[in-house]
């Protein structure tokens, strides 16, 4: 790192002053130019306001706020204001996750911060003045895609990007800003001093072209950075190089070129997560082809009809099938009321240490998801509920007689429930799954909490056997999106979208041992809930599923290897499970790294763990995939919070983290603001936002 701190000799103060002379100075500088971003210059502005009305005076001891504009550079390598995820150059096919009536960037009563509010449109409201409008600078498309989206559509992610980088113009204005943009890389960060300042020393930005950004906060919102290369991918880009075959890597959608796949031919497909469906999305529009509705079927079932220019696509992974899909945004809903996994039972265990989450924690979370499923199911379908299943006669007998009335009619099992007495007794996950053995008679509705992450169990299948279990998921899928208040598929989802945030917030207190915290609730519990409540749009998962019933998509089968295969000359996908074997000249990633730091090809934060100015989170001595910075409080006296952690452990105030990257230390900031719910987002904005309004005020003053 270029400027050290020790500024004992001439020479080196006279360096460092050099370099700060040709250094640009700003009152702070953003690395990352998303979400975070923007929502910390919404809360900036806003206490700006709240303080230059007169409304509050700044704390005793501090300075007044500063008269002039501040300025402000963002630095984002593709797009200032919407950031990568939500490019507003990415293809329209390439949708949210989550509702038009799901996001937001300014806080409500419901989160927790000592900033003053700051009223603006969610992006609903945005998309209905965009449509009043009747023009936007970035294109008629804006306007076209708010005019036929309603509140529980799912929106594009360029259109959300827009109404991003909209919130930042208005930030902008509302604060008087000076902002300066930088399209471009981050690569270093080095201390500077500058004369005749004698308040917080600065710190420069250090850009891929040598450019310095300077100012006395940093604020690091990178958002999902990605991984280098790991030695297979470096060793499958080499071989396709040698053997003239085509790869696509792993990595965002809206950075790599999916387009001009060979028509007819085999192409091999790794990732079955939200990108798969994202690259299908912009796939169909390539190929050009159509859907129709089938006749006649109850869930809505499409047909696909092929133009002739689609490929085979055989596609695997670990799991071997895709996330479950998100229910009809219109269709009835029903809420979950937990019997076990209740909110002062995880209230209780955050006051613990060193739980063990798979044998104190997911217990108790199995046993909603069996209730759920199990009641869900004797609605659905109550031949399939064992009559006499619990053991002992009185529950037998007694069980006959409540399933049966005066005229011997079959009444509902859900209001029996006779498998609530064996899951009270149930205290491991195996205990959960003989209760699910023991209670479902019909093999077509068996299913176990194991079936999760192995939905043969680990057993090895035939390919038609495999092709009837696919058949299977087909017809779960258009059920539970359709009835999703009915579907015990659908129930399963509901659980876990409901209680997986209240888990990750046990690890975040520090309730979860250090070895449970990464093997476990970041491991295969996150996971599981990404496939269970993360799913993509039902529209959007009803065109797969016709692709699907067509054969242009071919799931090859669990636990999916691919290599590159010498002998051939070509990849080669395998299913350990189906013992299914294709070869292929294309194999296509439509997977990519969940932000974990350790191996991020983000060169900034590579730059500080290797210089030791940052460090990966530790827990109980085990490391995890995030940096580690200080956790915050959201009291107005409180000055610090989110501040970057070196190796050494000293505490850098001068750099505030934001978001992913950080995410053991601050948790559900990676999830969006919503509005009338708690936003560890929009709370971490405003507690960035008064830091670099107090650093800002004590530099310009100092």
């Amino acid at each position: 790192m270029t400027g050290s701190s020790d500024r004992s000799d001439a020479a080196s103060t006279t360096h460092v002053t050099r370099t700060a002379r040709a250094a640009q100075q700003f009152d702070a500088v953003f690395v990352g130019g998303g979400p975070r971003a923007v929502a910390t210059l919404i809360r900036m502005a806003a206490r700006l306001r709240h303080e230059l009305d007169g409304a509050v005076s700044a704390d005793e001891g501090d300075p007044t706020p500063a008269r002039r504009p501040l300025r402000i550079a963002i630095v984002d390598a593709l797009e200032v204001g919407s950031g990568a995820t939500w490019l507003t150059t990415q293809p329209a096919q390439y949708l949210n996750n989550t509702t038009a009536s799901a996001t937001t960037l300014f806080p409500d009563e419901s989160t927790n911060m000592s900033g003053p509010p700051s009223p603006g449109p969610d992006l609903v409201d945005w998309m209905r003045q965009v449509a009043d409008a009747g023009s936007h600078p970035a294109g008629d498309w804006v306007v076209e895609e708010a005019r036929d989206l309603r509140a529980l559509d799912f929106t594009s992610r360029r259109l959300q990007g827009v109404y991003y980088r909209d919130q930042l113009a208005a930030a902008i204005e509302a604060g008087g800003f000076e902002v300066e943009q930088f399209v471009t890389t981050a690569h270093d960060l080095e201390p500077v001093e500058v004369e005749p300042f004698s308040g917080d020393p600065l710190t420069a930005v250090v850009l891929a072209d040598g450019t310095r950004l300077a100012a006395p906060t940093v604020v690091l919102a990178q958002g999902m950075v990605q991984s280098l290369p790991d030695t297979e991918v470096a060793g499958l880009t080499r071989f396709a190089d040698e053997h003239g075959l085509l790869y696509v890597a792993p990595g965002m959608p809206a950075e790599r070129d999916f387009t001009g796949l060979p028509a007819g031919q085999t192409v091999i497909v790794r990732g079955l997560g939200a990108n798969f469906f994202d690259v299908i999305g912009g796939l169909i529009a390539e190929w050009g082809g159509t859907f129709e509705p089938v006749a006649g079927d109850p869930h809505g079932r499409l047909r696909y009809l092929p133009t002739g220019r689609e490929p085979h696509l055989v596609a695997g992974s670990r799991r071997g099938m895709p996330y479950r899909t998100k229910p009809i945004p219109y269709a009835e809903q029903r809420d979950v009321t937990p019997r076990w996994a209740t909110p002062d039972w995880f209230e209780e265990l955050s006051h613990r240490r060193g739980l063990d989450f798979a044998t104190e924690v997911w217990p108790t979370i199995a046993k909603e998801i069996a209730d759920q499923y199990l009641s869900a199911l004797a609605a659905w379908r109550p031949e399939a509920i064992a009559a006499a299943a619990a053991p002992g006669p009185e529950r037998s007998a007694g069980s006959e007689q409540a399933m049966t009335g005066t005229s011997g009619a079959v009444k509902s099992w859900s209001a029996v429930k006779p498998w609530i007495a064996d899951l009270e007794s149930a205290r491991t996950a195996e205990d959960v799954e003989r209760v699910l053995t023991d209670h479902v008679v019909d093999p077509r509705w068996s299913w176990n909490i194991a079936d999760l992450r192995r939905p043969t169990r680990g057993c090895s299948v035939t390919s038609d056997e495999w092709r009837e279990f696919v058949a299977a998921i087909v017809e779960d899928e258009l059920a539970s999106m359709s009835e999703p208040a009915r579907h015990p598929r659908a129930a399963v989802n509901r659980v876990m979208s409901m209680l997986r945030g209240s888990a990750h917030r046990l690890g975040a207190v520090g309730a979860i041992a250090g070895t449970s915290l990464v093997r476990d609730l970041q491991g295969w519990f996150d996971a599981d809930g990404l496939f269970l409540a993360s799913g993509p749009p039902s529209v959007r998962v009803r065109k797969v599923l016709a692709l699907i019933d067509a054969g242009v998509i071919d799931l090859l089968g669990p636990e999916t290897v691919v290599r590159a295969d010498a002998d051939s000359g070509r990849f080669r996908a395998e299913s350990l499970i189906t013992r299914r074997a294709v070869e292929s000249g294309v194999l296509v990633e439509t997977r990519m790294s969940k932000g974990r730091v350790p191996d991020t090809n983000d060169p900034l934060l590579r730059s500080l763990l290797d210089s030791g100015r940052a460090r990966i989170h530790q827990v109980d001595g085990v490391t995890t995939d995030f940096i580690e910075a200080t956790r915050a409080e959201a009291a107005e006296a409180v000055r610090t919070g989110h501040n970057l952690v070196a190796a050494s452990g000293e505490v850098d105030e001068s750099v505030i983290v934001l978001g992913i990257p950080a995410s053991t230390t601050q948790p559900g900031s990676a999830i969006g603001a919503t509005p009338g719910l708690p936003s560890p987002l929009l709370a971490g904005a405003d507690i960035a936002a008064k830091q670099v309004l107090r650093r800002a005020a004590r530099v310009q003053l100092g």
